[in-house]
């Protein structure tokens, strides 16, 4: 089968299909004759495991070591409930802080940045690791950039079919045919449909975030 047909079996992206075929957990046959990926049963099924795992929050090489028997599953499991109750330790102790300021009733203005950074920081010496709010705020950005692109596009392409259409009730006489009018005016038609397309596909690759959590493994 397709990639397509694995995307919509599977429910991660055609990005993330290639992505774990580039990390090794995945390997689908070539067609011989055109050299396209042609994925089977196999394929589908080994994705499902990965998106299990990955919806988990096991780590690519943890995958990677059970798929290849370095590591069994259920060591592969135990060590990540290791991770996950240092990660619920984490939360609670972030939560307990959060607490903390709450009942000490500070204002903004009123509180001591440098003293709480100092309390925190002695907190990661002793393993405790906070939140990071800068993975949201990327996610953010790439949402930005990527609308901020497309409308520039569909804007740009929206302008010419203004002009052309403009330049054929302006001057009829030496308009084209109208046949050719508008084949003219598919062309950027078609860029805007392709770019709204990309668009809805690249904001669902965001929502996801997959491919961006499993390079940080």
């Amino acid at each position: 089968m397709k990639i397509n047909e694995v995307e919509t079996l599977v429910g991660i992206t055609k990005k993330n299909i290639r992505f774990y075929e580039e990390k090794g957990l995945i390997t689908p046959r070539r067609n011989g004759e055109n050299g396209y990926r042609e994925y089977g049963e196999q394929d589908v099924a080994c994705l499902q495991v990965i998106k299990l795992l990955r919806k988990l929050g096991f780590p690519l090489e943890d995958i990677r070591k059970m798929q290849a028997g370095r590591l069994t599953l259920e060591d592969g499991i135990r060590r990540h409930l290791v991770t996950l109750e240092r990660e619920q330790k984490n939360a609670e102790q972030s939560i307990e802080l959060c607490q903390a300021l709450a009942q000490r009733g500070f204002r903004l203005e009123d509180l001591d940045g440098a003293a709480l950074l100092a309390e925190m920081e002695a907190m990661e010496r002793s393993g405790t690791t906070f939140s990071n709010q800068q993975a949201k705020d990327t996610k953010t950005i790439h949402y930005a950039s990527s609308a901020l692109v497309a409308c520039l596009t569909i804007l740009f392409m929206g302008g010419i079919v203004g002009l052309m259409i403009w330049g054929a009730l302006a001057d009829r006489a030496s308009a084209p045919p109208l046949p050719l009018l508008v084949v003219l005016l598919c062309m950027p038609g078609l860029v805007i449909l392709g770019v709204v397309l990309a668009l809805i596909q690249r904001i669902r690759e965001i929502e996801k975030g997959e491919v961006e959590d499993a390079r940080r493994f």
